[in-house]
């Protein structure tokens, strides 16, 4: 089948029929046949992001943006589609963006410079089936309404495939500059996370909240699921608790693997108090230098190991091991091209936590 053709792929995902219009070597969706305008009764967990990287007592991997090595807090973005098509033709679970609204000197990283949606959008135009992630997003600097309005847009234009990690935030020149009390923060994201998600699974229902009244007015398009999944980041100002109940799923921090089991044995317990046996996986990030030599030994860097394949892969058998469902790696640090790095994880590393079949 040649990539310079089009064929229409009939798909049906519960209530959704539609058709996926592939061309050059993209499946894009067509949108005459969606229900966008209801909310829908797919399980979040049926949802093709989620399911292509999650599944219990399963390790997957992505990649991290930006997805190149640079000194500095500002990267080139140079030739970042084409790692990305090559991270979806390697088998990686998903791409992962950042929300780094401003450049701040004191916190020295700037993400993948463009805004988050914007970026997510052009990668949805130019992958197929890779999830697109966010680590995270900061809610207490926007709309809630604007937050839905841009979340739900991307998971329908990429036909399911969002993963939205949410966050508080932590960077103090941001609070002032968007007109928000940084004290608050924590209060103000518990509100806008429900007004979030009541947009997603109601129709025309009055929402009030702190800085607005919704009425007589629906947000649309509704996602492809009954939401998009939820991932907290980080303890987001909230009680281990709140996040084990209100989210779909945890991002958190690289630790020494001895540590990260009893970060993952504590969120596993609040889990089952609180919502049974439900599955919430739990995420982090992990930077490294993957070194030339396949067996050179681990040696710790900032968030992260300079190591071997070799090595990696043991980690990373360890990290699944004690209940890692995903690992989002990042190249910052890496001494080699990040082309390079992608074609070898996706030859010797990829093979052992492969993507979720869906």
């Amino acid at each position: 089948m040649s990539d310079s053709q089009n064929h229409d792929l009939p798909a049906t995902t519960g209530l959704f029929s539609f058709k996926i219009i592939k061309q050059s070597g993209l499946a894009l969706p067509h949108f005459s046949n969606y229900i966008m305008l209801t909310p829908s009764k797919i399980p979040y967990r049926s949802q093709p992001g989620f399911a292509r990287t999650y599944a219990m007592n399963k390790l997957t991997l992505g990649l991290f943006y930006p997805i190149e090595a640079y000194s500095g807090d500002a990267p080139t973005m140079l030739g970042h589609i084409e790692i990305a098509q090559q991270a979806e033709t390697a088998g990686f679970a998903a791409l992962w963006i950042r929300d780094v609204p401003l450049r701040d000197p004191n916190f020295g990283d700037l993400g993948q410079i463009f805004d988050p949606w914007v970026y997510l959008g052009y990668l949805a135009a130019r992958t197929s089936h890779i999830a697109l992630g966010t680590a995270a997003i900061v809610v207490p600097i926007r709309n809630p309404l604007h937050l839905a309005k841009s979340a739900t847009s991307i998971d329908q234009l990429s036909s399911g495939r969002l993963l939205l990690g949410v966050a508080s935030g932590d960077r103090p020149v941001e609070f002032p500059a968007f007109g928000v009390e940084s004290d608050r923060r924590g209060e103000i994201f518990r509100e806008y996370i429900e007004v979030f998600r009541q947009l997603q699974k109601t129709s025309y229902e009055p929402l009030k909240w702190s800085g607005g009244i919704l009425s007589g007015a629906d947000m649309v398009p509704k996602p492809v699921a009954e939401e998009i999944p939820l991932l907290i980041t980080g303890g987001s100002q909230q009680s281990q608790e709140w996040i084990a109940e209100h989210g779909h799923g945890w991002i958190s921090y690289p630790r020494a693997p001895h540590q990260q089991q009893i970060v993952i044995e504590n969120w596993h317990n609040e889990v089952r108090k609180h919502c049974g046996g439900v599955f919430k996986p739990f995420s982090q990030s992990l930077y490294i230098d993957l070194l030339k030599d396949p067996d050179a030994q681990i040696q710790p860097i900032h968030l992260g190991y300079r190591l071997g394949r070799n090595q990696l892969i043991k980690l990373l058998e360890v990290l699944e091991k004690i209940g890692v469902n995903h690992v989002m790696l990042s190249l910052k640090y890496s001494h080699r091209p990040a082309q390079q790095v992608v074609e070898e994880l996706g030859r010797y590393v990829l093979p052992q936590f492969p993507t979720i079949e869906i």
